[in-house]
């Protein structure tokens, strides 16, 4: 990976509040895949989690490119998107999933309270970090 472009102070609250993201990765064909995402900040990337079984997961194991949308609710003319590329952490991927859990829920777990218990052994959990190599913002704070 190269040099990552961290994110100003001014705008990693919003990585760090439950605000839902949109991930956007590449389908095979090059046309663009858009979900939303539950975000946090581990000080040096944006993160997020996913499957490798689902769209975003198998996207990434391809083209690691990607961009992350998040907008401020409270101020929608303040934003985040964030362009790079995905590294994808098998290690420690449900506890990621599961503290992203307790911040945008009132769940201690995701799988037997948001999703069932059983899907856990149905899927590969990763956790990724966002490497960025372009950051652009609202047009007052770029």
């Amino acid at each position: 990976m190269t040099a990552v472009t961290l994110v100003p102070s001014s705008h990693v609250d919003l990585l760090t509040k439950p605000i839902v993201g949109v991930l956007t990765t590449l389908m095979p064909g090059g046309q663009p895949h858009s979900c939303l995402v539950w975000v946090d900040h581990d000080g040096e990337c944006a993160r997020v989690n996913t499957t490798l079984e689902r769209q975003s997961g198998r996207n990434l194991r391809a083209d690691r490119r990607l961009s992350l949308l998040i907008v401020d609710p409270t101020n929608t003319a303040r934003y985040l998107n964030i362009r790079g590329d995905g590294e994808l952490v098998h290690r420690g991927a449900i506890e990621h999933l599961d503290a992203l859990t307790r911040t945008y829920t009132s769940h201690p777990t995701f799988y037997g309270h948001v999703y069932p218990l059983e899907q856990r052994d149905r899927e590969t959990r990763v956790t990724v970090r966002l490497h960025a190599r372009q950051i652009t913002m609202d047009a007052i704070h770029s």
